[in-house]
């Protein structure tokens, strides 16, 4: 068999930032939640059991950590961020999907969060 399609992921990561709008949110901060998807060819990795086959998701995990790190305004900005240290760190990853969501945003509703989801391709990488 051959690998069709393969991915790098890590789940629910939980972070607390100083993302928003509004003064109050950068000052007091909250909880994000960053789900990733991260499109990358782990066939050589099946069989060499190798870390230098396959994308480290601690690496991953620090490129998230270090944007969401920075205060932004808009979560589709942090989001932007986070794609662009992925694709500079990792320029043969095909797909970049991610979900990133502020807990508990301040608009007067009842929700557990709102969110940013985006889905890229990176067109260096396609035949």
């Amino acid at each position: 068999m051959k690998v069709q399609s393969s991915y790098i992921c890590l789940n629910d990561m939980r972070f607390y930032a100083y993302h928003g709008v509004l003064p109050q949110e950068r000052r007091v901060g909250g909880w994000y939640t960053v789900t990733l998807r991260v499109g990358f060819n782990v066939e050589k990795a099946m069989s060499s059991d190798s870390i230098h086959d396959t994308l480290d998701y601690a690496t991953l995990y620090e490129l998230v950590k270090t944007e969401m790190a920075v205060p932004s305004a808009l979560i589709e900005h942090v989001a932007g961020r986070i794609a662009s240290a992925i694709e500079q760190a990792v320029p043969q990853a095909a797909s970049i999907d991610m979900t990133l969501t502020k807990s508990n945003p301040p608009m007067g509703a009842d929700c557990w969060g709102a969110s940013v989801e985006i889905h890229l391709i990176n067109d260096k990488t396609q035949h």
